[in-house]
């Protein structure tokens, strides 16, 4: 899966199922870009509170899920340094695993302005997939030019259990687009989510996850080495944790 030159861009961990593309052997891939940029990128979200982790006082998601960490990676959109190094990473991320890419396709809402940065460095064409069609005019479900057998990548700021990430998938399969795969700043890491990835046959590379920031958080003094047992046995079951 890509040059051996550039090994310093080859996950740290990849999923089992391989597949073909234009006769050549490609992976299932969810797992982080490198562990030098996961480590970065960890640093950067916690910096900006763009990442919060609270063990004692948990947050409730919108699915009833009590978790210790909340993410909002939008606020890096607010940072132009931080910006900037994420705009990077999801270039280089592209570059070298999906270097066939015709256009981005950003996923609504938050994947919307990450894709538009990412296009606009990689001087291709930005497309984005709606949560559900526009209910008047045209009633699209996806803004901008639709080009089928177009090869797009799809981005995301945030994968949890991927759900919506590959309902867009489905969609831009739907109007003709080969999807190539999905680059996204951070992901949690669930079981649920690899199974969805590699079930929907979608390659996923991530900058950051929950691997690589807990270690930078006990680092920069966010958390302390008792929270960790906690924090790991939320990520292995976290509709059951704190019930």
């Amino acid at each position: 899966m890509g040059n051996k030159k550039t090994s310093a861009f080859i996950p740290k961990k990849i999923a089992r199922a391989p597949y073909l593309r234009g006769g050549i052997s490609y992976f299932y891939v969810m797992e982080i870009l490198n562990p030098t940029v996961a480590a970065q990128v960890a640093r950067h979200l916690l910096e900006i509170q763009a990442i919060r982790l609270q063990p004692e006082k948990p947050f409730t998601w919108a699915s009833g899920w009590k978790s210790p960490i909340y993410c909002d990676n939008r606020l890096s959109l607010s940072y132009p340094t931080i910006r900037t190094a994420i705009k990077q990473n999801l270039v280089k991320a592209v570059q070298h695993f999906f270097p066939d890419v015709e256009a981005i396709a950003g996923v609504a809402t938050a994947g919307i302005p990450q894709g538009a940065l990412l296009a606009d460095e990689l001087a291709l064409p930005f497309i984005y997939v709606r949560s559900k069609p526009k209910g008047h005019g045209m009633e699209n479900m996806i803004e901008g030019k639709v080009v089928p057998n177009q090869k797009v990548v799809v981005v995301e700021d945030l994968v949890s259990t991927g759900g919506s990430s590959l309902k867009a998938v489905e969609d831009l399969r739907n109007a003709g687009f080969e999807v190539l795969g999905m680059v996204a700043i951070f992901s949690y890491g669930f079981e649920v989510a690899d199974k969805n990835f590699e079930d929907a046959g979608v390659p996923l590379v991530c900058l950051s996850n929950y691997d690589a920031l807990l270690p930078e958080a006990v680092k920069e003094n966010y958390i302390d080495h008792s929270t960790l047992n906690s924090l790991a046995e939320w990520r292995k079951n976290p509709s059951g944790w704190m019930q």
